[in-house]
Order: C-alpha cells, then sequence, then structure tokens
C-alpha cells in the first residue's frame, strides 16, 4: 500500500454533477440561502492506501503527533476560479489558505486527503450514493515529511487553471 498519485477522486467528480458538494455560501434568486460545507484535510503516512478511487476520509494510517489531531484541520479562505489552462482548456479550479499545524512534531507524512468534513454520514440519492466524509482529492507530497516542534505548513500551490490543487477540467 501507498498513497496513490495526486487526483481529484473520481467519486468526487460524480457527486459534484449531483450537487452534493457547497464550496462557499450563495442565494439563489428567489434568496434562498445555501451555507457553504467544511472541507478539511488530514494526512496520512505511507501504509495508506488513498488514492484517486477514495471514496471517504477514515482515520485508517492517519499521521499522529503533537498538535495533530485526527481528521486535520478545516481549509480557509476558499476561492473558486475559472480560466482557460495552458491547453485553452476552460478550467475550474479551487484555492485554499495554507493549512498548518503549528508548534507539531509530525513524522511520516506521505501525503493528504481533501474531505467534505460536514456530510459525516452516507447518502443515497435517485442517482448518486455519497459515502460519509466523502472524498474530494488526494495529494501526494512527493516523500515523507516531518516537523519538530514547529508549524507543519501545507502550501497550497497557485490559485490558477494550471496549478491548483483541484482542477476540473
Amino acid at each position: 500500500m501507498a498513497v496513490g498519485t495526486s487526483a481529484v477522486c473520481g467519486s468526487y467528480k460524480r457527486e459534484i454533477q449531483a450537487g452534493i458538494h457547497r464550496w462557499t455560501t450563495h442565494s439563489r434568486g428567489d434568496s434562498s440561502a445555501i451555507s457553504a460545507d467544511t472541507y478539511k484535510v488530514a494526512m496520512f503516512t505511507n501504509s495508506s492506501s488513498i488514492d484517486a478511487d477514495t471514496t471517504g476520509y477514515t482515520t485508517s494510517n492517519e499521521v499522529s503527533g503533537t498538535n495533530y489531531t485526527a481528521g486535520g484541520v478545516a481549509l480557509g479562505s476558499v476561492t473558486l476560479g475559472l480560466a482557460d489552462n495552458s491547453s485553452s482548456v476552460p478550467t475550474a479550479f479551487l484555492d485554499f489558505a495554507d493549512s498548518t499545524w503549528s508548534s507539531s512534531t509530525i513524522s511520516s507524512a506521505r501525503g493528504a486527503l481533501i474531505y467534505n468534513s460536514t456530510l459525516s454520514g452516507a447518502s443515497t440519492g435517485s442517482t448518486t450514493t455519497a459515502a460519509a466524509y466523502p472524498a474530494v482529492a488526494v495529494i501526494n507530497f512527493g516523500g515523507d515529511k516531518a516537523s519538530s516542534a514547529g508549524d507543519f505548513t501545507i502550501q497550497w500551490p497557485a490559485n490558477d487553471a494550471n496549478s491548483a490543487a483541484i482542477r476540473i477540467a
């Protein structure tokens, strides 16, 4: 087992078509308010099998350490974008504020899972079933990362159609 290649999870692609995920708060033309879901990022060891086929968050092989809580941290300052990528393909993308575990001691963090922490129970619709804590994307750090009584920060890539962590073209 190992953390798979960085990718948007297949189940997430289906679930966004069904309207299951809400990244921002907004209102419809009839003034009905729709609240945003809470999304988190949790980190995993290389013993984890998170990959593009992951459907939901579990604690199996999640890292542990000082100032790291199972489930990870909430993603903040969500920004939605749409632009052409370098191949001139319209691409929707998401960006967030960097994620930090302050004054932490964490070892063997190989990757991370972004997931929807609002949806704590599995749901079934007429055409789409979502797991509890549905998975959004897997991030492979490219090697084990650690912190020792210092900040562990995931610095999210540039907010654009070619680099953002979550892109749908």
